[in-house]
């Protein structure tokens, strides 16, 4: 009777441990874009009301708002140039964007419902890539007016832009600290991409990474202690963490497919990702563990985010052959 009865506990366990380790149903999948159009960057708002996306389906690219299950679609952006990278501001009454309508890409500000549009750079140069500081106050962003991409800052009204990195290198890949005092980023100005810290004032500048490897798109966790990255430095692209000194970098993952587009999940106990030439949606635990498959159809799935409340991700598929963009409850 015993015997049987750990064969039963073995075979429920090993049960449940396939159904834990499955890829979910498309059937689960809520889709957010119906149209012919490709429409992908989608961003949540902060409090996980409304999605931002990018869709061409006016013949260039224009910036859309929904909510978070598909309804109430307005169009912000209302001119015949690009308009994309829509991000939003902390308050959730505005955002920043890119847009060429004044002869190159700049960047600018509107409101919810894309009134009220303002200029906020206006250079001869490509300005664009905009994060915005945790508290809102502050816009990171790139910029060529120096004849290489260097990063600045500015107040979310435009002023006191203020170039952070001086370097004949390109520097790329910014993100805030949790807390607003720090940007890291990636920088090839040692002839390979390795990552790098510097004060949001430009300030004690620090390198973290010191390998022959290509280190690339640092990303802090939620806690400010860890800074996740992918390196090339076993071969091809995992995914590392450290502390924010460079100290104790540990890899991850281990797999013979590169791995990229990665994300902390809000709590900073998992990590988003998407792996392969056919790129299908992962994550994982913060340390490594637990890897469990999202997607799997033969299709590209890809820019993978997390909601506000951690709950759901959304991304955007080609399944229907063109990208759309889709929402997936996370257990």
């Amino acid at each position: 009777m015993r015997i049987w009865m750990a064969v039963l506990i073995v075979v429920i366990s090993c049960s449940d441990k396939s159904s834990e380790n499955s890829v979910p149903s498309e059937n689960e999948w809520i889709r957010i874009t119906n149209n012919v159009a490709t429409e992908f960057h989608p961003f949540w708002s902060p409090d996980g009301t409304y999605i931002l996306f990018d869709s061409d389906r006016e013949g260039h690219y224009e910036i859309y708002r929904c909510t978070a299950n598909g309804s109430e679609l307005t169009r912000l952006t209302q001119n015949t140039t690009d308009n994309t990278h829509a991000r939003w501001l902390p308050n959730g009454q505005q955002m920043v964007f890119e847009s060429e309508r004044d002869g190159n890409k700049e960047l600018y500000l509107m409101n919810l419902d894309g009134s009220q549009q303002t200029r906020l750079t206006n250079s001869s140069a490509l300005d664009g890539a905009a994060f915005v500081s945790p508290n809102g106050t502050q816009i990171a962003f790139l910029s060529m007016r120096d004849g290489n991409f260097e990063i600045y800052t500015m107040d979310t009204s435009g002023a006191n832009q203020t170039r952070c990195t001086n370097h004949s290198a390109d520097d790329f890949g910014h993100v805030w600290s949790p807390d607003g005092s720090k940007i890291a980023f990636m920088s090839n100005r040692n002839g390979h991409w390795d990552i790098y810290v510097v004060n949001s004032d430009g300030s004690n500048l620090t390198r973290l990474t010191t390998n022959a490897a290509e280190d690339e798109e640092p990303q802090w966790s939620p806690d400010g202690n860890t800074i996740a990255f992918r390196s090339n430095r076993d071969g091809n692209y995992e995914f590392y963490t450290m502390h924010t000194d460079g100290s104790n970098v540990t890899r991850l993952t281990h797999s013979d497919e590169d791995e990229y587009e990665f994300s902390w999940s809000p709590d900073g106990s998992r990590i988003l990702f998407v792996k392969g030439d056919v790129p299908d949606i992962y994550y994982m635990n913060a340390d490594g563990s637990g890897i469990r498959q999202l997607t799997s159809n033969g299709f590209r799935e890809t820019i993978p985010s997390w909601s506000p409340d951690g709950t759901k991700i959304i991304f955007a598929s080609e399944k229907e052959g063109n990208l759309e963009i889709y929402v997936l409850a996370i257990e």
